[in-house]
């Protein structure tokens, strides 16, 4: 096989693993996202991970053929508080985040959140960026490998299901 072809054969399986997890994520029944009392108590547990108000923000998952953009953004845009709060918090998390520490995330969640273990092991091959958002913050997770892709899927998903109502999907 020449290296045109593997590299189109590289590709064509990442579309199709991300095209996947979006069909996934848009058609999951409502009876595979956890249970309201879960959600309750990531709701309550996120002020002792988090140091903004969960009614006050919105988390915004996006998966992407590269990784995935994890948003916090503001209610009120102009909440110079909470989005202080918020980009404080999602700095200090990409920084843990790029050398392999997702304990924030397993502190919430559990350490057998969907993605963490080979995200904690692989961290060198994700790069993480932190930018500031007008209304709060965004990390963005980038990477070639395709295991590492699908655990970046996989822990969107599990947060999505877990915040409920405190996060939405683009």
């Amino acid at each position: 096989m020449k290296t045109s072809q593997v590299v189109v054969l590289m590709v064509l399986t990442a579309v199709v693993a991300v095209l996947g997890t979006l069909a996934v994520v848009n058609h999951v029944p409502a009876s595979v996202h956890a249970p309201p009392d879960r959600e309750a108590m990531v709701h309550e547990m996120g002020g002792q991970v988090m140091p903004f108000s969960l009614d006050s923000t919105t988390h915004v998952f996006e998966m992407t053929t590269t990784g995935g953009v994890q948003q916090v953004v503001a209610k009120d845009p102009a909440d110079s508080a909470q989005i202080g709060l918020i980009r404080q918090h999602l700095r200090h998390e990409a920084m843990q985040f790029q050398n392999g520490d997702f304990s924030d995330p397993m502190a919430l969640h559990g350490k057998d959140m969907p993605g963490l273990k080979e995200l904690s092991a692989g961290a060198e091959q994700v790069h993480v960026e932190f930018m500031p958002l007008p209304d709060g913050g965004q990390i963005t997770f980038t990477t070639s490998d395709l295991p590492l892709l699908t655990a970046i899927h996989r822990w969107f998903g599990a947060q999505l299901s877990d915040h409920g109502a405190d996060a939405t999907y683009r």
